[in-house]
C-alpha cells in the first residue's frame, strides 16, 4: 500500500472572545477599537463579530498542532494586551454568566444588519462564543466522506468543551447552554448524511436558487465541508477557557479525521448513524457534559461519557504520532480529571455563590498556560 499523506491534515482554529468591563465584568462594546488596533499587529487574523462585545480571531493555516498552539497563544496574548491598554478585560466561555443580550449593541455592518433583519430576535439574542476547528483535506470528495463518519464523534468532543452553564444570570442546569441558544437559528445542529459531494452541492445550490441563503456560509451546522476551503470545519464546541483545552480539542478533531482517512485508504469504513441518533448524544453532552452517559449505538446501551472518550482516544491512537499530536492530545485526560470549563465555573459558583466571581474566573483563565 502506498504511504499515506499525513501532511495534508493542516489546522486552522477560530475562537470567539468576550470583551468585558474590567470593573463590573459585564460584557461591553469595544466599538471595534480592539479589532482596529489588533489589525495593525495581526492583520486579518482578528475581526468583528455581530455583537460589539465579541472579538473573533483565526489562526493562519498551521502545518501541525504545535504551530496551532503557538498561533492561538499569540492571538490570545496580543488581544489581551490591546484590550488592557484600551481599558477592557477579555474572557473565553460559551456564554457570559450574567450579561443580557438586550443591552448589547450590534456591529454596524451590512451583513449583520441583513442577518438581524431576517432572523430578528433569534439573531439579536445569539450572544454566544464558539470554537471552530478546520482540518485540511486532499479533496472535497474526501472531505464529505470524512464529515459523514466524523458526525458520530461530535457529541464526545463537544462534551469535553462544555463551557456555558449560565445564561443571563441564571444557572441553566446545562453544561453547554450555548447550543440551546444557537438552536434558534435555521440550518444548525448535526448535519445529515450526504452520499456524495455532488449531493451536498445540489442541496446548497437548491437553497441558493430558492433564496433560503445567499451562500453556503449560512449553513451553520456543527460540522460542514467548508464552502470555500478544502477543509472539514468542526463548529459544535463552546470556546474553552484556556489555550491548552482549545488545542487538545483541535488535536482530537484532527486525529479523528486522520483515522477515518486511514480506514478509507484501507477500504474500511466507519459505520454511519442517523442524525436522529447522534442528536440523542448531543443532547446528553449539552445537558451533562462529562458527568453523564452517552449511547454506544454499536452495543445499544448507555456508557459513561468518560469511558467512551477513553475509547475514542484508543481508536485514534495509531495515527497521532504521524501528525505529531500525542503531547497535545494528552491534555484531553487532564480535562477529564479537572473537569470541563463548565465544571470549573460551577465549582467557583458553588464556593462563592457569586456570578461576579465566575466572571472574574473566566477573565483570569484567558491567558492561563501561555
Amino acid at each position: 500500500m502506498a504511504a499515506l499523506n499525513y501532511k495534508q491534515f493542516t489546522l486552522g482554529i477560530e475562537e470567539e472572545y468576550m470583551v468585558m468591563d474590567p470593573h463590573t465584568l459585564e460584557l461591553k462594546s469595544h466599538e471595534q477599537k480592539i479589532v482596529t488596533e489588533g489589525q495593525k499587529v495581526i492583520k486579518d487574523k482578528v475581526k468583528a463579530e455581530m455583537h460589539q462585545a465579541v472579538v473573533e480571531v483565526g489562526t493562519d493555516i498551521c502545518q501541525n498542532i504545535d504551530e496551532a498552539f503557538n498561533d492561538v497563544a499569540l492571538l490570545r496574548s496580543t488581544i489581551a494586551g490591546i484590550a488592557r491598554e484600551l481599558g477592557f478585560g477579555m474572557g473565553a466561555a460559551g456564554t457570559h454568566p450574567f450579561s443580557h443580550w438586550e443591552s448589547q449593541l450590534i456591529t454596524d455592518h451590512a451583513r449583520y444588519h441583513e442577518i438581524v433583519k431576517e432572523m430578528q430576535e433569534a439573531a439579536r439574542s445569539n450572544l454566544i462564543f464558539g470554537l471552530h476547528v478546520h482540518v485540511g483535506m486532499e479533496s472535497r470528495k474526501m472531505a464529505i466522506h470524512i464529515a459523514n463518519s466524523a458526525r458520530y464523534f461530535l457529541p464526545h468532543v463537544f462534551a469535553l468543551s462544555t463551557n456555558s452553564p449560565f445564561w443571563e444570570g441564571r444557572l441553566t442546569g446545562f453544561k453547554s447552554f450555548r447550543t440551546k441558544v444557537f438552536d434558534k437559528f435555521p440550518r444548525t445542529g448535526i448535519p445529515d448524511y450526504f452520499e456524495s459531494i455532488e449531493a451536498y452541492d445540489n442541496y446548497v445550490n437548491l437553497l441558493i436558487k430558492t433564496n433560503c441563503i445567499d451562500n453556503a456560509k449560512k449553513i451553520w451546522w456543527d460540522l460542514r465541508v467548508h464552502p470555500f476551503f478544502n477543509t472539514v470545519e468542526f463548529r459544535i464546541c463552546d470556546v474553552p477557557l484556556t489555550v491548552d483545552e482549545t488545542i487538545a480539542i483541535a488535536a482530537l478533531f484532527q486525529a479523528i479525521c486522520v483515522k477515518l482517512y486511514k480506514l478509507r485508504m484501507e477500504n474500511l469504513n466507519f459505520i454511519q448513524y442517523s442524525r436522529a441518533l447522534v442528536n440523542e448524544n448531543k443532547w446528553r453532552a449539552s445537558r451533562y457534559g462529562l458527568e453523564g452517559t452517552l449511547i454506544d449505538f454499536g452495543k445499544e446501551e448507555e456508557v459513561n461519557t468518560r469511558v467512551l472518550i477513553y475509547e475514542l482516544l484508543d481508536f485514534v491512537d495509531d495515527v497521532v504520532d504521524h501528525v505529531g499530536s500525542r503531547y497535545r492530545l494528552a491534555f484531553v485526560k487532564k480535562i477529564m480529571e479537572q473537569g470541563t470549563g463548565a465544571d470549573r465555573q460551577l465549582e467557583v459558583f458553588n464556593q462563592t455563590k457569586s456570578l461576579r466571581s465566575v466572571a472574574e474566573y473566566i477573565n483570569s483563565q484567558f491567558l492561563a498556560g501561555i
